[in-house]
């Protein structure tokens, strides 16, 4: 069985140890990463994430209502309320870089970029801020010529948080009051020799990811929301996630920083890394695999 557990309430359904305890045993043959520490860059991106994830929360507390935007995906004020959090945050912290940042994005304001710029969902899984399930997060990334290096992925429902830079290895942690505390390093596994546990977009599964698990070693099959399953991967809890239809650069940056951190990479489905910074495509992605 795979579960979720929030407050001892079981939320939604993962990996069989998701998000459990954060001493868990590290599979055989994997080093474990020592006590990691985030560098001032990555601490200030890390509090960034946990103050617009508070923000988040308070919305997330009241009879809040969602709207369309032009593309038919949803939006609500927590999206819009975290966002102006964030670019605020960086512009004073993220030395000048420019930012693409979904709502921002959405609504028509897309900065020139070059080498080197920021990438930003302020709330990833909207679908799962509406319907309350738990499983959205908070994405901040730093891109380098195409390669996203340093990233944090934080879901304030569940208070946990990740985070990956590029020479510096990756982590997770939990919240307590408004801090992040309790590193514990992370490392990819090798794939099982009894199969992979996959994990699967929750709202936007689709044939395409079916035919491709008809050709995988399956053990288990497990559904999650937002970029928390790029950081399934990551902490060795999943080994496959598959995704085949649309997403956009600021969706997926950040749980890529994470797991690339960890010894992870995310391919495209015709075999190269997934890069990023592809304006001629509108910032959107191809279908990627990501694994160890």
């Amino acid at each position: 069985m795979c579960l979720l557990y929030h407050r001892s309430k079981r939320i939604s359904a993962l990996t069989e140890t998701a998000f459990a305890t954060m001493k868990r045993p590290q599979p055989a043959g994997v080093p474990v990463a020592m006590k990691p520490v985030p560098t001032p860059f990555m601490q200030s991106l890390i509090d960034l994430a946990v103050l617009a994830g508070a923000e988040i929360m308070a919305i997330y507390a009241t009879d809040f209502s969602a709207k369309a935007k032009g593309d038919l995906t949803p939006v609500t004020e927590a999206d819009e309320a975290a966002e102006k959090i964030i670019l605020a945050g960086l512009a004073k912290i993220g030395g000048g870089l420019p930012v693409i940042s979904e709502e921002a994005a959405s609504a028509g304001r897309i900065p020139e970029v070059a080498e080197r710029f920021f990438l930003v969902d302020p709330l990833d899984g909207t679908k799962e801020f509406i319907s309350k399930n738990g499983e959205f997060t908070v994405n901040i990334a730093r891109v380098e010529y195409g390669v996203p290096t340093a990233g944090v992925v934080y879901a304030p429902a569940l208070k946990r948080i990740f985070w990956g830079e590029a020479g510096h290895g990756a982590a997770q942690g939990r919240i307590e009051g408004d801090a992040a505390s309790h590193w514990q390093g992370l490392q990819v596994r090798a794939m099982p020799a009894d199969g992979a546990v996959v994990v699967a977009s929750r709202s936007h599964r689709d044939a395409a990811t079916d035919d491709y698990l008809k050709k995988v070693k399956v053990k288990s099959l497990c559904s999650a929301g937002s970029s928390l399953k790029f950081c399934l991967v990551a902490s060795a809890e999943a080994d496959l996630y598959p995704r085949f239809g649309r997403t956009m650069e600021w969706d997926t940056a950040a749980g890529h920083a994470v797991l690339l951190a960890a010894g992870g990479r995310v391919v495209t489905v015709e075999g190269p890394d997934l890069t990023y910074g592809k304006r001629a495509r509108g910032y959107d992605n191809p279908g990627f695999i990501a694994s160890a």
